[in-house]
């Protein structure tokens, strides 16, 4: 008498639901990766109450030793404004400024004054308290 199971227990691993955590951590981490802001030169930003997030399509940064840099591409002080130039051109832009705050605001206006002058609109980055 030959006794066998009715249900029998595939040993074969399903990979579908491995495949939809992956697909979703990869969208996760897409859609965050948008939001840090990567600076090569190291920025102490000051603090604010309330710090919003803005999509930045073009960020420039100003060390505390006044190094410049836009879009992470070291730029000398004179060629900030035909670097934004050629970045907004065509287009109303955002520009975010990364500012360290023991840069006095002179270079803030600065910088500003001439995102401003080529129709960008300027957000200063800041961190919250």
């Amino acid at each position: 008498m030959g006794l066998q199971a009715k249900n029998k227990v595939d040993p074969a691993f399903s990979m579908s639901s491995m495949t939809d955590i992956i697909f979703l951590l990869l969208i996760f981490f897409m859609l965050t990766s948008s939001f840090i802001t990567p600076s090569g030169l190291p920025v102490n930003l000051p603090s604010s109450e309330t710090s919003d997030i803005v999509m930045q399509e073009v960020s420039v940064t100003i060390t505390k030793d006044f190094k410049y840099s836009v879009n992470d591409k070291i730029v000398p002080r004179e060629n900030i404004k035909a670097e934004l130039t050629t970045l907004l051109a065509d287009k109303k832009g955002q520009v975010v400024l990364h500012i360290d705050k023991e840069v006095p605001v002179e270079y803030l206006v600065e910088i500003g004054g001439i995102a401003a002058g080529l129709e960008a609109n300027v957000s200063i980055a800041t961190k919250p308290y």
